[in-house]
């Protein structure tokens, strides 16, 4: 006789404020090396929380040991308020929504089909939603225009927005995203992280790896700062964002103005020229 497995159930809306990832006293190793040591951090809904930090301080670790694919060797973390080890990937699937640095496909899917992988985790909850939801994440990446088109034939920038539509199109409450902005250009990156803040403004909790402290400063609610595998701060951009901690943390001379027109925090590299 065949035991059939529950059928996963999505969360109930949280409410703003309520805490859907977090990690505890976190250590993670990658073989013989301490990647992260000691992190404490949560991700609130309606809230976009940045990972900055040097190359490899940490913050892919990180995003990966929150959205529950990467085990701590000490130390917990939770998601929706439970270890991440006792949810099944189907439950998982419905929480949270990962986007990964790099998308890479070896069969001719159509953009469409891609953004419509996103909605597999809804098969037996919510089918009927599917084109729906797709839709509204093509819409909001600008990807419609192309959904019949092969992803292979894509640039590396509409991969990107294409990647970040499945994303959006499996409508989880977390969405840990892992340097979005990195092949974009200037309008797209901006698309993105105004994309993150709506998505926090409906009730999302967001995890968004940057490596530019300008769109970190503009767009994110809070900001925790890794250096070394640790969270060297964790606060408000307008709190946290001083010259001589960047400097030290990025080991390189940092500015931090406030913009001549309307006050908001712009950060540049110190130069000589």
């Amino acid at each position: 006789m065949r035991l059939l497995r529950p059928r996963p159930t999505p969360p109930p809306p949280a409410a703003a404020g309520d805490i859907l990832a977090e990690a505890e006293a976190l250590h993670v190793r990658l073989g013989a090396r301490d990647v992260l040591t000691g992190v404490d951090i949560a991700a609130r809904a309606g809230e976009v929380l940045a990972l900055v930090g040097p190359n490899g301080a940490g913050k892919s670790t990180l995003l990966g040991a929150l959205a529950g694919d990467l085990a701590a060797a000490e130390g917990i973390v939770r998601i929706h308020g439970r270890p991440a080890t006792e949810w099944s990937a189907p439950e998982l699937a419905l929480r949270r929504a990962v986007l990964p640095q790099s998308a890479a496909l070896s069969f001719p899917f159509s953009v469409d089909d891609v953004v419509r992988m996103g909605r597999a985790p809804w098969a037996a909850v919510d089918p009927d939603g599917d084109d729906r939801a797709v839709a509204d994440a093509m819409a909001a990446t600008e990807v419609t225009r192309f959904a019949a088109r092969p992803f292979s034939a894509l640039s590396g920038g509409e991969r990107a927005r294409v990647a970040l539509a499945r994303v959006l199109a499996q409508r989880a409450p977390l969405l840990l995203l892992d340097e979005p902005t990195a092949a974009l250009d200037l309008k797209h990156q901006e698309l993105v992280l105004r994309v993150c803040r709506e998505r926090a403004h409906a009730g999302d909790a967001v995890v968004v790896v940057l490596h530019d402290l300008g769109l970190a400063a503009a767009y994110a609610h809070r900001v925790a700062i890794l250096c070394a595998g640790r969270v060297a701060a964790d606060g408000p951009p307008g709190e946290i964002f001083d010259e001589r901690l960047l400097s030290e943390v990025y080991d390189q001379p940092v500015e931090v103005l406030p913009h001549p027109r309307n006050g908001s925090l712009l950060v540049t590299p110190r130069r000589s020229l």
